[in-house]
């Protein structure tokens, strides 16, 4: 419904620029109030109304009413609201301790002055790497 009325108002809106535009000048203008022959016409009798002045009456009519209509339409889907309504209240995050119990040392990274613990669980005390150019197990002891 209020996107119909909206067309049908730019629509009237086109008709009576329109109707306006091919309207032909009546003469006079603010020049006529001072005086002289064209006052009288301006000020004085009636002129017969042509189509295009009657189309105009009714186009700018149409045009108040609809959107008149419009502005009630729109203020009655939307209820007055606050501009905080709506807008929550910031998380609050509670601040983790530095040094605490169960804090970084329990997750498996290592506090400074702790590196001569090895990272690796499965890692033994006593076991080298293998050299780069060997194949196959390090060479264990012989006898």
């Amino acid at each position: 419904m209020y996107g119909f009325l909206l067309a049908l108002l730019v629509l009237d809106g086109v008709f009576l620029a329109v109707v306006i535009l091919l309207q032909a000048g009546k003469g006079g203008g603010l020049a006529a109030v001072g005086g002289g022959a064209a006052a009288t016409e301006v000020l004085g009798g009636r002129q017969a109304t042509t189509l295009l002045t009657r189309a105009t009456w009714v186009a700018g009519a149409a045009f108040m009413v609809i959107a008149l209509i419009l502005a009630i339409l729109s203020s009655r889907n939307e209820l007055p609201t606050s501009v905080l309504e709506g807008v929550g209240a910031p998380a609050s995050v509670a601040p983790e301790p530095i040094l605490g119990g169960g804090g970084a040392a329990s997750d498996g990274l290592l506090l400074p002055g702790a590196g001569d613990e090895p990272s690796d669980p499965s890692a033994g005390a006593g076991d080298d790497p293998p050299d780069e150019g060997s194949e196959g197990p390090p060479p264990g002891p012989t006898g």
